[in-house]
């Protein structure tokens, strides 16, 4: 559907504390060639300047001071590069307890989440903290990158155990797709270059498995769904009678000559046109940016969505919502915010906290209603207008919601429709 040149793969990467996240994203770029020579001299110096041997790659996307300095992560640092057949937004997300949100926020928008484990330590507690975020968050593919190795003499053995376990972990979450990778970032073993050590595995390295991963399945073909931005009229002698609706397709296929609904009115119509930044195109699916012009003149404004008859989203006042809270100051049970999805917003109140879900055990606590920062919570909420939304394991795109503090104008949680 896309050009292949063109296929942009988000990924997110987690794992524990000191796991070597930061050096394995380094060590993808400086292997394939995607950072300039003044940036390896900046990080060759800092090194030396460090009294640390070699260079430290981890140096290249632990961008603020305060992470520099303990070498930790702590906010989410976006790097973007490319190699001839992909285009690459890596979210580099935190691994402490304290930063769930940011994880959370980090791997939102991921086709792919890398979970680092360290080979000595095993599978830890943040590592069943980011496969479960990960599978909350319907992320398509997990990648286990099994790190370290070299300083596990490159054993089969210690992956092999490392694996099982893992598999036996994962089956109880809903993840589709599990893939492994022994690598060593340090040393570059099959990161971008196949490694000389580990002869016994024969899969595919990491760089090569992100380029050639299938992700045109990720969106959602079949349910239509085009929440409206913007609306468009020009105004000008040229486009006198130009009235067109601006926004990205969240789902489904729309084509010429299709007929459609308006969502809430429910009036209906056709398609006659569809524009682009690039020129007209017969068909449009996501993640494309259009605008839709329809035969008939209708009342329809931002927060409309336009869908088919014979295919509709919920829509609902009353939902159920899976959350994770951001705020210092906890959820407010009985408490009024302000709800976003897609191109709408209103307000809602917060009618119930189900429970509070422990994310390492997955244990449902329901006596526990404190939902404090970083906190993951199955809520009700009843909203002041009918949202138009799909369930979020059907559509990432209308399933999802932030809640706004009306005060501060803070997001104070990100969610999903259950």
């Amino acid at each position: 559907m896309e050009d292949q040149h063109t296929e942009l793969l988000r990924f997110s990467t987690a794992g524990s504390v000191d796991d070597g996240k930061s050096t394995l994203i380094g060590r993808l770029l400086y292997d394939s060639k995607s950072i300039f020579e003044d940036q390896y001299e900046n990080i060759r110096e800092t090194t030396a300047r460090r009294g640390e041997e070699g260079v430290n790659l981890a140096l290249l996307t632990d961008g603020l001071k305060a992470e520099r300095e303990q070498g930790i992560t702590i906010d989410v640092a976006y790097r973007y590069f490319s190699t001839p057949r992909r285009k690459f937004i890596i979210a580099d997300t935190p691994g402490h307890i304290q930063y769930t949100r940011n994880m959370v926020t980090g791997a939102s928008t991921a086709n792919v989440a890398l979970v680092l484990i360290d080979a000595r330590r095993g599978i830890l507690e943040q590592t069943r903290r980011h496969a479960f975020i990960a599978s909350l968050l319907q992320i398509p593919h997990l990648v286990v990158c099994i790190n370290k190795m070299d300083l596990v003499e490159y054993s089969e053995e210690v992956y092999n155990r490392i694996k099982e376990e893992f598999s036996e972990f994962s089956y109880k979450l809903d993840v589709k797709d599990v893939h492994f990778i022994p690598i060593s970032a340090l040393n570059g073993d099959n990161v971008v270059d196949k490694s000389t050590h580990m002869d016994w595995y024969g899969g595919s390295t990491l760089l090569y498995y992100l380029e050639n991963v299938h992700i045109g399945s990720d969106h959602n073909f079949i349910d239509c769904r085009f929440p409206v931005q913007f609306v468009i009229r020009p105004n000008t002698d040229e486009f006198h009678d130009y009235r067109g609706y601006a926004g990205r397709v969240a789902g489904g296929v729309f084509k010429k000559g299709d007929k459609v609904m308006v969502l809430p009115s429910g009036f209906t119509s056709e398609i006659t046109k569809i524009d682009t930044f690039d020129g007209e195109v017969d068909e449009a699916f996501p993640p494309m940016s259009v605008t839709l012009l329809l035969k008939d003149e209708i009342d329809i404004s931002r927060g409309d969505m336009i869908v088919r008859e014979n295919n509709l989203p919920v829509v609902a006042q009353d939902l159920e919502l899976m959350i994770c809270w951001f705020n210092e100051k906890p959820l407010q049970p009985g408490g009024k915010y302000t709800i976003m999805q897609t191109t709408q917003d209103a307000r809602c109140v917060i009618k119930d906290i189900r429970y509070k879900l422990n994310i390492n055990t997955l244990h449902r606590n329901e006596e526990d209603k404190v939902i404090g920062m970083n906190d993951i919570a199955r809520i009700m909420i009843r909203t002041t207008k009918p949202l138009f939304v799909d369930i979020y394991r059907r559509n990432r795109n209308t399933g999802s919601i932030i809640l706004v503090d009306e005060q501060t104008n803070e997001t104070v949680a990100a969610g999903m429709v259950i």
